[in-house]
């Protein structure tokens, strides 16, 4: 398996990967038009040919044996910017009475851009069949290698908005206690339209006053900040590598996003640049190792650790998968946080 970029003859097996995510991932709605525009998008934000405003990193994760794609991740590298970028915060109001001997805290819901300029994680998503042998920690993880050796074209923050609390058929409890009373939509509807990029409707119906989440049904005020089971992973690893939550909700399904600066995420302040060598996996920590490279990015795994000479061996398939000769520089750190 090698991470790359998405290329432009990606938009078939693209399309297939945003049928099978499901409702909840709004980056990758199945809309071919869409995604077309996102392939294109992404390769030009890899080229340096749009504005930091507009520039949004698409990354596939690819079988290099079978030439199939089986994951995609992406970076937006500013949010907000060009198009609103909404979120609840979740605040307390206080409320009391000397005279009556009543002190209250209330939860409340701010409409807010707080986190508009920052970079969002984006459209992760791994084929169940996949879901093995590290590969998630590769497709979500590599990008921040991306992240280290280019972050001039990222903002210092970067955020990622998990998907919130949906049953099987994509219900939302804390949308149909909210949200619905001012779309009358469906949430898998509102999704699909904020996913696609109509987002006027929002600022447009959204109640601008505080919500007092008091008012809401006890099944929506217990998933604020919650995220839906298949998340879980995400967030423990999000997590484990230095983000977290700060208050700050999806106003669809109450998901919580989680957010650090660049130089806070393990994997880019632990990550080091060292030669490539030759050779057979002599055993040690797994590795996320780059090549290094803006357009013809490419991420592996590999077992191994630094030589006495400052290199990390690798076998010729990993060497053929970044497409690297030995001697060549690369980007390591191990995949997984030192305990």
């Amino acid at each position: 398996m090698r991470l790359r970029p998405i290329a432009y003859g990606d938009h078939a097996a693209l399309i297939d990967l945003a049928r099978g995510a499901g409702i909840g991932v709004t980056t990758l709605q199945p809309n071919e038009e869409r995604l077309g525009r996102r392939i294109e998008i992404s390769v030009d934000s890899f080229s340096a040919r749009l504005e930091k405003a507009q520039a949004n990193y698409l990354f596939v994760l690819e079988d290099t044996r079978s030439g199939h794609l089986v994951g995609t991740s992406g970076v937006a590298a500013a949010v907000g910017l060009d198009e609103p970028w909404y979120n609840y915060r979740v605040g307390t109001a206080v409320y009391c009475s000397r005279e009556i001997g009543v002190y209250r805290q209330l939860q409340t819901l701010f409409l807010t851009n707080d986190l508009t300029g920052a970079s969002e994680l984006c459209s992760l998503f791994l084929h169940p069949e996949h879901r093995r042998g590290g590969n998630g920690g590769l497709l979500s993880k590599a990008r921040f290698l991306y992240l280290a050796e280019f972050p001039e074209r990222f903002a210092a923050k970067v955020i990622a908005e998990l998907r919130g609390v949906s049953d099987e058929q994509g219900r939302s409890p804390f949308w149909d206690s909210l949200g619905r009373h001012f779309f009358r939509m469906d949430f898998s509807q509102a999704d699909y339209l904020s996913g696609i990029g109509n987002k006027s409707f929002i600022a447009e119906l959204m109640p601008q006053h505080p919500v007092y989440t008091a008012f809401l049904s006890e099944q929506a005020r217990k998933v604020i900040g919650e995220v839906h089971e298949s998340t879980r992973p995400a967030r423990a690893m999000l997590e484990a590598e230095g983000f977290a939550y700060q208050g700050y909700v999806d106003i669809f399904d109450a998901g919580p996003a989680v957010e650090s600066s660049v130089a806070g995420i393990r994997a880019v302040r632990d990550s080091v640049v060292c030669e490539a060598a030759s050779g057979a996996s002599t055993g040690g920590a797994l590795h996320l190792v780059s090549n290094r490279r803006e357009q013809e990015f490419r991420v592996v795994l590999a077992r191994g650790a630094l030589d006495d000479s400052g290199r990390f061996a690798l076998d010729d398939e990993s060497l053929a998968a970044l497409e690297l000769d030995a001697g060549e520089s690369i980007r390591i750190v191990p995949l997984q946080p030192a305990r």
